[in-house]
Protein backbone atom coordinates (compact mmCIF):
# COMPACT_ATOMS: atom_id res chain seq x y z
CA UNK A 1 0.00 0.00 0.00
CA UNK A 2 1.37 3.55 -1.19
CA UNK A 3 1.50 5.97 2.05
CA UNK A 4 0.09 9.46 1.11
CA UNK A 5 0.70 12.62 2.27
CA UNK A 6 -2.10 12.94 4.84
CA UNK A 7 -1.42 9.18 6.64
CA UNK A 8 2.38 10.07 7.07
CA UNK A 9 3.08 9.93 10.76
CA UNK A 10 5.52 11.65 13.52
CA UNK A 11 8.40 8.51 12.53
CA UNK A 12 7.81 9.77 8.89
CA UNK A 13 7.91 13.72 9.49
CA UNK A 14 10.64 13.32 12.38
CA UNK A 15 12.99 11.49 9.65
CA UNK A 16 11.76 13.24 6.38
CA UNK A 17 12.69 17.07 8.69
CA UNK A 18 16.00 15.27 9.96
CA UNK A 19 17.15 14.48 6.29
CA UNK A 20 16.23 18.14 4.83
CA UNK A 21 18.26 19.67 7.67
CA UNK A 22 21.11 17.48 7.01
CA UNK A 23 20.65 18.11 3.29
CA UNK A 24 20.64 21.79 4.36
CA UNK A 25 23.39 21.82 6.68
CA UNK A 26 25.76 20.02 4.24
CA UNK A 27 25.34 22.29 1.65
CA UNK A 28 26.15 25.31 3.84
CA UNK A 29 29.14 23.30 5.07
CA UNK A 30 30.46 22.68 1.80
CA UNK A 31 32.26 26.19 1.05
CA UNK A 32 34.20 25.38 4.07
CA UNK A 33 35.32 21.74 3.19
CA UNK A 34 34.03 20.89 6.19
CA UNK A 35 31.40 17.80 6.93
CA UNK A 36 28.48 17.41 9.54
CA UNK A 37 30.51 14.70 10.98
CA UNK A 38 33.92 16.46 11.05
CA UNK A 39 31.90 19.79 12.35
CA UNK A 40 30.29 17.56 15.20
CA UNK A 41 34.02 16.78 15.80
CA UNK A 42 34.75 19.93 16.24
CA UNK A 43 31.47 21.22 18.15
CA UNK A 44 32.45 18.64 20.81
CA UNK A 45 35.79 19.98 21.27
CA UNK A 46 34.56 23.29 21.11
CA UNK A 47 32.60 22.64 24.27
CA UNK A 48 35.42 20.12 25.84
CA UNK A 49 38.38 20.18 24.29
CA UNK A 50 40.98 17.51 25.20
CA UNK A 51 38.81 14.67 24.74
CA UNK A 52 39.99 11.31 24.34
CA UNK A 53 39.15 9.12 20.69
CA UNK A 54 36.70 7.06 23.34
CA UNK A 55 35.31 9.99 25.06
CA UNK A 56 34.89 11.73 21.37
CA UNK A 57 33.09 8.95 20.24
CA UNK A 58 30.80 8.44 22.78
CA UNK A 59 30.10 12.41 22.95
CA UNK A 60 28.98 11.92 19.12
CA UNK A 61 27.62 8.83 19.50
CA UNK A 62 29.62 7.11 16.64
CA UNK A 63 31.51 3.98 16.71
CA UNK A 64 34.99 4.32 18.02
CA UNK A 65 36.49 3.24 14.87
CA UNK A 66 34.81 5.36 13.16
CA UNK A 67 35.83 8.04 15.64
CA UNK A 68 39.52 7.32 14.71
CA UNK A 69 39.27 8.04 11.12
CA UNK A 70 37.38 10.95 11.43
CA UNK A 71 39.58 12.13 13.79
CA UNK A 72 42.90 11.27 10.79
CA UNK A 73 40.94 13.33 8.66
CA UNK A 74 40.28 16.44 10.58
CA UNK A 75 43.65 16.54 11.77
CA UNK A 76 44.67 16.18 8.60
CA UNK A 77 42.80 19.26 7.31
CA UNK A 78 45.02 21.34 10.78
CA UNK A 79 42.01 21.70 12.53
CA UNK A 80 42.74 19.65 15.37
CA UNK A 81 45.85 17.78 17.24
CA UNK A 82 46.08 14.93 19.48
CA UNK A 83 48.42 15.31 22.10
CA UNK A 84 49.75 12.50 24.72
CA UNK A 85 47.51 13.00 28.27
CA UNK A 86 50.31 12.58 30.90
CA UNK A 87 48.27 10.81 33.63
CA UNK A 88 47.92 7.81 30.50
CA UNK A 89 50.75 7.74 28.16
CA UNK A 90 48.40 5.05 26.69
CA UNK A 91 45.45 7.59 25.55
CA UNK A 92 46.01 10.75 23.55
CA UNK A 93 43.57 13.82 23.95
CA UNK A 94 42.33 15.49 21.07
CA UNK A 95 42.61 18.90 20.86
CA UNK A 96 41.53 22.14 18.96
CA UNK A 97 44.12 23.97 16.96
CA UNK A 98 44.48 28.05 16.23
CA UNK A 99 43.60 27.46 12.50
CA UNK A 100 39.79 25.72 13.95
CA UNK A 101 38.51 29.04 16.06
CA UNK A 102 37.96 30.89 13.39
CA UNK A 103 36.10 28.37 11.45
CA UNK A 104 33.97 27.16 14.39
CA UNK A 105 33.05 30.64 14.88
CA UNK A 106 31.95 31.21 11.25
CA UNK A 107 29.99 27.77 11.51
CA UNK A 108 28.38 28.26 14.23
CA UNK A 109 26.80 31.43 13.17
CA UNK A 110 25.63 29.38 10.07
CA UNK A 111 24.28 26.61 12.17
CA UNK A 112 22.84 29.21 14.51
CA UNK A 113 21.12 30.97 11.68
CA UNK A 114 19.89 27.37 9.85
CA UNK A 115 18.15 26.73 13.13
CA UNK A 116 16.15 29.78 13.48
CA UNK A 117 15.13 29.08 9.57
CA UNK A 118 14.22 25.53 11.08
CA UNK A 119 12.36 26.85 14.03
CA UNK A 120 10.81 30.07 12.01
CA UNK A 121 7.10 30.63 12.93
CA UNK A 122 7.54 28.32 16.13
CA UNK A 123 6.85 30.64 19.11
CA UNK A 124 9.49 30.30 22.29
CA UNK A 125 6.98 28.02 23.62
CA UNK A 126 6.47 26.02 21.18
CA UNK A 127 10.73 25.70 20.67
CA UNK A 128 11.08 24.48 24.57
CA UNK A 129 8.25 21.62 24.17
CA UNK A 130 9.47 20.46 20.52
CA UNK A 131 12.36 20.28 22.13
CA UNK A 132 11.52 18.59 25.08
CA UNK A 133 9.11 16.51 22.92
CA UNK A 134 12.40 15.36 20.83
CA UNK A 135 14.26 14.76 23.97
CA UNK A 136 12.06 12.19 25.46
CA UNK A 137 11.51 10.54 22.03
CA UNK A 138 15.30 10.10 21.60
CA UNK A 139 15.48 8.58 25.25
CA UNK A 140 12.90 6.38 24.29
CA UNK A 141 14.40 4.55 21.68
CA UNK A 142 17.76 4.28 23.17
CA UNK A 143 15.93 2.53 26.07
CA UNK A 144 14.63 0.34 23.27
CA UNK A 145 17.87 -0.13 21.78
CA UNK A 146 19.71 -0.74 25.25
CA UNK A 147 16.95 -3.44 26.05
CA UNK A 148 17.43 -7.01 25.86
CA UNK A 149 14.62 -7.06 22.83
CA UNK A 150 15.30 -4.02 21.10
CA UNK A 151 18.54 -4.88 19.60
Amino acid sequence: MIIHEEDKGFGFLLSDAARLLRKLIDRRLQPFGLTRAQWAVLAALANRDGLSQSELADEIEIEKSTAGRLIDHVQARGWIERRPIPKDRRIWGVYLTADARPLIENVMRIVLETRAEMLSGLTPEQQVQIVETLRLVKSNLSASIDAPHGG
